[in-house]
């Protein structure tokens, strides 16, 4: 029998709680919190306004549907266990965490049981209200624990009043006070008095604990879209103003929302804490076991807190949110919005002034996964490839990635375009397109640059700008594909040693451009590969010589837009921008440090040279 089954496993109204009805109760309660999503993200001023708790609560609770919810379970413990595990290892943000750490505690303390009496139960969450606490480095009332220490102490109390009263009063007994002290949140916390509206955690636990009560008083768990529309009432008048009041008190030494799972062998979270204590941490939550562990915290730099952690244990699935962008989108929600990857090599500081978001490709070092320019600089980078003997490795963000910022853009924007790295080169492409169709693919917009490095970054940059004057997405999509065969890449390869490790280029071929001198010359030609096309012969004076040969591929009396990049070469890229500036009519001008995507096949000093014509 589905779970969608009406009267299927119903709560018995007394006796012992058993798995199958325990299991279409928690059905019902994460799918209204994932209904709810987008309301939670507009009342989500705390810890920081960034207007994603809603998404987070609902990638957390979408992996227990998905995972543990999704087969029946031999008992309470067994089931509760496996809910715990799932959502630690899904946990998505400092609620989502909490709430892991709850279903965690609660697995803790059932144990094996196969069922449980109303007692059981309410002991039960009285002691994963103390391990949600715990989890917090800082716990702050007015939030989530809050709440959900409201809501297990009504159970105890209530199951010491005796077994005569009906499961489902004893729970709406606790659920009133649950509601009780969600509404005092905003007397704990001057942010939510300031904006008028509750915790967004605390409100996505209340809604939890709703389903459920909507589950015991209709004896089934409802389908995907119920409750779509429960609790639209929200006050969320005074948000937009709290956003924008707050939005220049983020501490650019927290500005980074991060997280990992930690996985070893006796864990001691009491460690991790204090590691997180060192590096000035904010926000700090770590839930888990002593075998897996999920770390959330607030941050300067990701790559730091990653090394920290990977003291105590094997650090896997990294995250790291920009927090300051999820702000500047959720103050001001607009009609389209503009994502790329770390493979376009950015100028400093556009992405922020154009609202443009990034999503990082993964970089590994043997078994080391590192996130593309926020666990791992540039300089990092080359630093290592120039004195490990690994072959670094880089590797298309998972589909989950993509899916997760395009549902936190879409939560505050009508349609995102993607601007992605050449397909013919990469999976990032099929990734985004794979999160697109998961998603809402009728909004989300998919278009392969056939480019990468600054190629890619100057039609990110032009779609970003478009999108900036109001147009719609199919007016962004038009603009970049008339830029897109117009914008020009090309590449001088310093040393194709790495290339040759890496298969790109035959070893025959590297023998002969050491024996003769040669400098290959390579231009992004429109299939999206890079095409062998010229050589400089001699070392003199490359930089000089790359862009002689790069003005005379560009056509004539054309303005243009250019960015140079460099792999670990910034004194030749200077030389090749004053260079190209001297020969060409340059509107603009970038030096950028290449990223991985491009250097850990070109190899440390390699150049490359963008351009794209002005548009009026």
């Amino acid at each position: 029998m589905s779970a969608t089954t009406p009267f299927a496993s119903p709560l018995p109204s007394s006796g012992p709680i058993r798995a199958a009805a325990l299991r279409h109760a928690l059905i019902a309660g994460v799918r209204r919190v994932i209904a709810r999503r987008d309301a939670l993200n507009k009342i989500n001023v705390f810890p920081v306004p960034d207007g994603d708790t809603g998404n987070n609560l609902a990638l957390t609770l979408g992996t227990v549907l998905t995972c543990a919810l999704h087969r029946r379970a031999g008992g309470v413990g067994r089931l509760l266990r496996r809910v715990g595990d799932e959502a630690i290892d899904g946990a998505r943000g400092n609620s989502g965490a909490i709430l892991a750490q709850f279903f965690s505690g609660l697995a803790d303390a059932v144990g094996s049981r196969a069922s449980l009496d109303r007692r059981g139960l309410a002991e039960a969450a009285r002691a994963a209200s103390r391990s949600a606490r715990s989890a917090m480095a800082d716990p702050k009332e007015g939030t989530m624990i809050s709440v959900i220490h409201a809501f297990a102490e009504a159970l105890v109390h209530a199951a010491e009043q005796g077994e005569r009263q009906e499961l489902r009063a004893w729970f709406e007994s606790a659920l009133a006070q649950a509601r009780l002290a969600l509404q005092r949140t905003p007397d704990q916390l001057p942010v939510l008095r300031k904006a008028g509206v509750v915790d967004a955690g605390a409100q996505g636990f209340v809604d939890l604990l709703e389903g459920i009560g909507d589950f015991m008083a209709r004896r089934a768990a409802p389908g995907p879209s119920d409750g779509a529309e429960d609790r639209s009432d929200l006050d969320i008048s005074g948000v937009h103003d709290a956003l924008h009041a707050e939005l220049d008190d983020i501490d650019p030494r927290h500005r980074w929302c991060t997280e990992c799972l930690l996985v070893g062998e006796g864990l001691d979270r009491a460690g991790l804490q204090a590691a997180m204590s060192d590096l000035g941490a904010d926000c700090v939550v770590v839930a888990g076991s002593a075998h897996r562990v999920k770390v959330h915290a607030h941050v300067a730099r990701p790559a730091a807190m990653f090394e920290a952690l990977g003291r105590f244990g094997r650090v896997e699935s990294t995250k790291a949110d920009d927090m300051l962008a999820q702000a500047r989108t959720a103050n001001a929600p607009g009609g389209c919005v503009v994502v790329t990857d770390s493979s376009a090599d950015l100028p400093e500081g556009l992405a922020d002034a154009l609202n443009l978001h990034v999503i990082p490709l993964r970089v590994n070092f043997g078994e080391q996964d590192y996130l593309d320019r926020v666990g791992i600089s540039p300089a990092e980078f080359y630093a290592r490839l120039r004195h490990e003997h690994l072959l670094p490795r880089t590797s298309q963000p998972p589909v989950g990635d993509f899916r997760r910022q395009f549902e936190f853009l879409l939560s505050h924007h009508a349609e995102v375009v993607y601007i992605g790295l050449s397909r013919a080169v990469s999976g990032t492409l099929q990734a985004a397109e794979a999160a697109a169709q998961r998603g809402d693919a009728s909004r989300t917009h998919v278009f392969d640059t056939a480019n990468a490095a600054g190629g890619q970054a100057l039609l990110a940059i032009a779609a970003a700008e478009k999108a900036a004057t109001g147009a719609a997405a199919a007016e962004v999509l038009a603009h970049v594909a008339a830029l897109k065969p117009k914008t020009l890449t090309f590449a001088l390869a310093r040393d194709i040693r790495h290339a040759v490790r890496g298969g790109r280029v035959p070893r025959w071929a590297g023998w002969i451009a050491s024996v003769l001198r040669a400098t290959p010359i390579a231009k992004v030609v429109p299939e999206g590969r890079l095409k062998p096309c010229a050589a400089l012969f001699g070392a003199t004076r490359a930089p000089e010589r790359f862009a002689a040969y790069v003005a005379k591929q560009a056509p004539a009396n054309t303005r243009w837009r250019l960015i140079v990049g460099h792999c670990d070469a910034a004194d030749d890229a200077t030389a090749l921008l004053a260079s190209l500036k001297a020969r060409l009519d340059i509107a603009e001008g970038w030096l950028v440090e290449t990223g991985p995507a491009v250097g850990a096949h070109a190899g440390p000093g390699a150049l490359v040279a963008c351009l794209q014509p002005v548009t009026s």
